[in-house]
């Protein structure tokens, strides 16, 4: 039976998929004491990237957004593939996200609300975090965005 966080996911029309396999040596997601930090999220879909490049180029910022959605929804699975279920999350904590930009970009922000908007139609209030969007010259894979996310589990 889904919990409370996975029926909001399946109402938004959305599944949580596959925790995203590692690309080098690290962990998709640790655990320390209440607190899981995930590794920073690619927008990655059935393993793959369906778009690459800078935005502001390449990608557009409505594009790159979506994108960051991505990011959120991997970093949602990573978290649970710790903490066993999603409605342990006490909180969203932070959410650092980077933005591959073309070089006159500054739009980071709004990019980085995709995975924003996401935690809060999906945990509500406990959505609620503290942020960074930064622009970089590139990502892993040529990646438009990456997300990390920090969560508060409740006690066991």
């Amino acid at each position: 039976m889904a919990g409370v966080v996975e029926s909001k996911l399946a109402e938004l029309g959305l599944t949580l998929p596959d925790v995203v396999p590692p690309l080098a040596s690290y962990q998709p997601a640790v655990r320390s004491g209440v607190y899981v930090y995930t590794s920073g999220q690619l927008p990655m879909t059935d393993g793959k990237l369906a778009v690459t490049g800078k935005v502001g180029a390449e990608v557009t910022p409505d594009e790159a957004k979506e994108l960051a959605r991505t990011c959120a929804l991997n970093a949602l699975a990573a978290v649970k593939s710790v903490a066993g279920d999603l409605d342990r999350i006490a909180r969203v904590v932070k959410v650092v996200g980077f933005v591959a930009s073309a070089s006159d970009f500054t739009g980071q922000p709004a990019v980085i609300n995709g995975a924003s908007e996401l935690l809060g139609a999906v945990l509500g209030d406990k959505g609620v975090h503290v942020r960074s969007a930064v622009g970089v010259a590139v990502l892993p894979l040529d990646a438009p965005v990456e997300v990390e996310v920090q969560v508060e589990l409740t006690e066991d």
